[in-house]
């Protein structure tokens, strides 16, 4: 299981779980979906052209540009958070990279966690969870950790 904490800069932070590598990705592009930022994306120049309708004779300079510099069936990449909005590159991209850049993009800070036992021991290590300032963040890991039972409630 793949254990995540979010800290937003207002508000108390809350952590959540995904099963594995997919459900982390899905989960993310659910929760930060919109329509003028694009979480990941592969696309070619020719499937641009086709979705906006235009001709190749009457392309978009935009396209017409990624086109003349890529090829019309180049895949190139878009991630937002990752890189600059709305620009594409042909440099591959993982799915998993652009996913986490745009988790982490609005908060923050965030954990990952790749398994049980690298959170539990996070818990008591990593100095976000210390002192004062780590209560709410402590106390958010501590509670996902008991009801997902990695963590006994012995309080």
């Amino acid at each position: 299981m793949i254990h995540v904490l979010e800290v937003p800069w207002e508000g108390r932070p809350q952590a959540w779980f995904a099963f594995d590598e997919d459900d982390l990705i899905g989960k993310i592009r659910a929760a930060r979906a919109s329509p003028d930022r694009a979480v990941y994306e592969v696309v070619s120049p020719r499937e641009l052209l086709a979705a906006s309708g235009a001709t190749m004779e009457a392309a978009p300079a935009w396209i017409a540009a990624l086109a003349a510099q890529h090829g019309w069936d180049a895949p190139l990449y878009r991630a937002d958070a990752l890189l600059e909005t709305g620009s594409y590159q042909a440099e591959s991209i993982s799915e998993l990279q652009a996913c986490v850049a745009a988790l982490v993009d609005p908060l923050q800070t965030c954990r990952l966690y790749p398994d049980d036992s690298t959170a539990l021991e996070a818990l008591y290590r990593d100095p976000l969870y210390q002192g004062r300032e780590g209560f709410y963040a402590h106390m958010a890991l501590r509670e996902q950790l008991i009801a997902l039972e990695v963590l006994a409630d012995d309080l």
